[in-house]
């Protein structure tokens, strides 16, 4: 027989939108149990943000290293290139991985939350069965926070398995593959495959679309592409992958190119990179009587569903499926079931994509903006320009700083960002959108010298004419 729990509010999934919904609870003195079966912190810690990133630096470190083997820059050489331990690599990303996941296990017992590992199945909107590796426990709570996340999307014809891997399997390869074929060329797909262009992969990308980084606008995806060519990376834009077959030993990957002719690309691994969708199966989503928008769990302002008392969170209940605005929903729904007046209203939410230059980018480019009606003023500084991205190697690849702004009264509508670590720019960028800064906000905020911060007020100088740094 099934032990039987009770709580003031469950939490589904451990992931960066439940655990900090479940500490926030716990912080509120709620009665709060966390179910979780894939690892605490979710995709984004076990399976994507952290040990993405994690890749990404050591493989742009052994590139700097084998940069400065060939030849000597900044008064640096080296005698002989670098050696590369794949398995090394994957061991030092887990590393990480693990340091984090235990912190948070630590951060929900300080907030008195129980945690119980295991799948947690609904029979009705409030009670569920959680399998656990000691059996089965039934959980009725008051209150019920969804926060099942994402997966990786597949594609029909060409299933996971062998050489044909996901993003997650990426990182988990503990040989470098000699050539890599990437099918999607959105953030995903272009994060991993150039981290392995560093590693030393012959790297190829097939695209159905006509660009890369569909959602980015040209001028911000343009620096990449001069990256891409630079480092040989094959773009087959106008591309669809048709399938996959095994050739004399050999995995090839058929596609149909933009003008219809099949083609074929030899791989050692074949990176399917093609968007992910929300889990809404295997824990009885259609007991619980939700509303549903497409794929998605259908909420209101307060991420609440039409079944009282239950909420969904984070990639569950739409675009952008995104770490931080998870985090943010959770900490709401918490807040909401603890009786606060909240409600989900962002301004806007930046998005960054780690890609070699990176772009960071919030609200409206200036086509949306004039697309939506406005009359825009934008202001532009390169990075070619600033003394500490030229200190930090920056500079050199087309990075810069645009600010779109509202012409009658220089409301900031939207800024953008490509270029070597203007990811740490993503903050301030957020803020001014969401406290609805003017151009002379932020050209009358003091930024410290030498920082990529100041690229921001020079873009805000430059929307209002009077540029400091750059002609007018």
């Amino acid at each position: 027989m099934a032990k039987s729990k009770t709580c003031q509010v469950l939490v589904v999934g451990g992931g960066p939108g439940g655990y900090p919904a479940a500490i926030r609870a716990g912080q509120l003195g709620l009665d709060t149990i966390i179910v979780d079966k894939s690892g605490l912190g979710g995709t984004c810690l076990n399976r994507g943000c952290i040990p993405s990133k994690a890749f990404i630096h050591a493989a742009t470190k052994y590139e700097e290293m084998r940069h400065h083997a060939a030849r000597a820059e900044m008064g640096i050489s080296l005698a002989s290139e670098p050696k590369l331990d794949m398995a090394g690599l994957v061991d030092w990303k887990d590393s990480i991985v693990g340091k984090l996941t235990k912190g948070v296990g630590q951060l929900l017992k300080a907030a008195k939350v129980e945690h119980i590992d295991g799948w947690a199945t609904f029979k009705n909107a409030k009670t569920c069965t959680v399998e656990t590796a000691e059996g089965e426990i039934e959980i009725t709570a008051q209150n019920v926070i969804l926060a099942t996340g994402s997966k990786e999307t597949e594609l029909p014809f060409m299933k996971f398995g062998g050489n044909v891997i996901g993003s997650t399997q990426a990182l988990e390869l503990r040989e470098l593959p000699e050539k890599l074929v990437v099918i999607g060329g959105g953030y995903i797909g272009l994060e991993l495959g150039i981290a392995y262009r560093k590693l030393g992969s012959q790297v190829s990308v097939v695209e159905a679309l006509d660009t890369i980084l569909p959602l980015y606008d040209k001028e911000l995806v343009r620096p990449v592409q001069m990256w891409l060519k630079k480092n040989k990376v094959d773009l087959h834009l106008k591309s669809k992958a048709k399938g996959v077959r095994e050739e004399n030993g050999k995995t090839v990957l058929e596609f149909e190119d933009e003008k219809g002719q099949t083609q074929s690309l030899e791989a050692d691994k074949i990176l399917v990179a093609v968007g992910r969708k929300p889990v809404t199966e295997g824990w009885g989503l259609e007991t619980m009587g939700l509303d549903m928008n497409g794929p998605f769990v259908k909420v209101d302002d307060r991420c609440a569903t039409p079944m009282r008392g239950v909420y969904a969170i984070g990639d569950l209940v739409g675009e952008p499926l995104l770490a931080h605005k998870a985090t943010a929903q959770g900490e709401l729904v918490a807040e909401v079931i603890a009786g606060h007046r909240r409600r989900f209203d962002p301004n806007g939410i930046a998005a960054v994509c780690f890609t070699e230059p990176e772009i960071v980018g919030v609200g409206l480019s200036p086509d949306e903006a004039k697309a939506r009606g406005e009359s825009v003023k934008v202001g532009k500084f390169p990075m070619a320009a600033s003394g500490r991205a030229l200190s930090m190697e920056g500079g050199a690849d087309g990075g810069f700083v645009r600010i779109t702004a509202r012409e009658s009264d220089d409301v900031i509508l939207g800024i953008h960002a490509v270029g070597k670590h203007v990811s740490e720019l993503s903050g301030e960028f957020a803020l001014a959108i969401e406290m609805g800064a003017r151009l002379e906000d932020i050209a009358g905020t003091i930024h410290v010298h030498p920082t990529l911060t100041e690229c921001t007020a020079e873009a805000a100088l430059a929307a209002l004419g009077h540029p400091i740094h750059i002609s007018a």
